[in-house]
């Protein structure tokens, strides 16, 4: 049998056409052969592990989408929250003839006023934030009864509103979580009126975006874990916690559109942020991954003659080589089968 020294894994990674792709299927299985060549100069075990092997694409680290507030009252704006601050439930998000537009939490927009013996989805996501702002007195439910009316005028009273027990349509605007105000849309002085826009903002925490083609996402379901890398050489772990199918228009008149997967990624540890409002980041997602396989240093592979790969299994004295079949190459190592766990073999300096 037939072999060469293989002198470095980049060579190997070369050979069988990149490190991330799985060749299987060489090696002749010959009988092993004696080796003539000097002793090795340096060994290592054969061991048995998980090999993962990572793809690196190009992140924005930020605040994440924004959403337009839209007025429902009329009247003169006559106070907008700083840019950068944040706003929780209950809290105001901008003031109408110096009144609030209050902050609650739901995915249901406000679309209707409300009032008692009203009933439906809506009321009881308000009637649900009114108990979390600590207002008691009433069930929570889908209709809006008259324990709900005290419990509203008392809510009214504690934002200085006149205390008539309904929501007007406006009063309140709904979003999903705490937000971070973005950017302002009008200015205080600013007459308004229904439909126009006062704000947009983001969700308060900081959020990792990654745009990748729709063939790669397998690669990005909820849940997976990321490794996120930060400016500077740090890095840290997350998640994937959401994906959605955007199309980009391209810009030029001659632009064509595109459709990608937009990846939202939410680090584990956002302490590890501080600092960083917005910046350009690396994203490593798990390409490949093989549970409990037999692996070998990439530069213990020889290249075999009659073709495939080989590694020279050191037992004692003696050397012997003997042909493996390679599947994943990751982090230096390489999956093989043909030796077993716990065998030594040979690697070139």
């Amino acid at each position: 049998m037939s072999r060469g020294r293989i002198a470095v894994g980049a060579t190997v990674v070369l050979a069988v056409g990149g490190a991330v792709v799985a060749a299987t299927g060489f090696g002749s299985g010959a009988a092993p052969e004696e080796s003539p060549q000097p002793a090795p100069s340096a060994t290592a075990k054969v061991t048995r592990q998980t090999l993962v092997d990572t793809r690196e694409e190009n992140g924005s680290l930020g605040y994440g989408d924004k959403t337009a507030v839209s007025v429902r009252l009329q009247g003169t704006l006559t106070s907008v929250p700083t840019i950068g601050s944040v706003v929780q439930r209950g809290q105001t998000l901008c003031q109408v003839d110096n009144t609030p537009v209050v902050l609650l939490y739901g995915s249901l927009p406000a679309y209707r006023t409300l009032g008692v013996d009203m009933e439906g989805a809506d009321v009881k996501q308000f009637e649900e934030n009114l108990a979390a702002l600590g207002y008691k007195g009433f069930t929570v439910d889908n209709k809006f009864s008259s324990a709900t009316t005290t419990a509203v005028k008392k809510w009214q009273k504690a934002l200085g509103l006149t205390e008539t027990g309904v929501v007007d349509l406006g009063r309140v605007h709904y979003a999903p979580g705490a937000v971070r105000v973005d950017k302002a849309k009008a200015n205080v002085g600013d007459e308004v009126r229904p439909g126009g826009e006062l704000l947009e903002y983001t969700g308060s925490a900081r959020v990792v975006t990654v745009d990748l083609d729709l063939a790669d996402q397998t690669i990005a379901a909820k849940g997976a874990a990321v490794a996120v890398g930060l400016p500077g050489g740090k890095s840290v772990q997350g998640k994937v916690t959401s994906t959605a199918t955007v199309v980009d228009e391209g810009s030029g008149p001659d632009a064509e559109p595109s459709t990608r997967l937009r990846v939202t990624v939410t680090p584990d540890d956002e302490a590890a942020l501080a600092g960083l409002d917005q910046a350009s980041v690396k994203v490593g997602f798990v390409s490949s991954r093989r549970e409990n396989v037999v692996t070998v240093p990439v530069g213990a592979l020889l290249a075999l003659a009659e073709g495939g790969y080989g590694v020279e299994v050191v037992e004692g004295g003696s050397r012997r080589v003997v042909a493996v079949e390679t599947g994943l190459f990751a982090s230096g190592r390489v999956e093989v089968t043909g030796v077993v766990e716990g065998q030594v073999v040979g690697v070139p300096a």
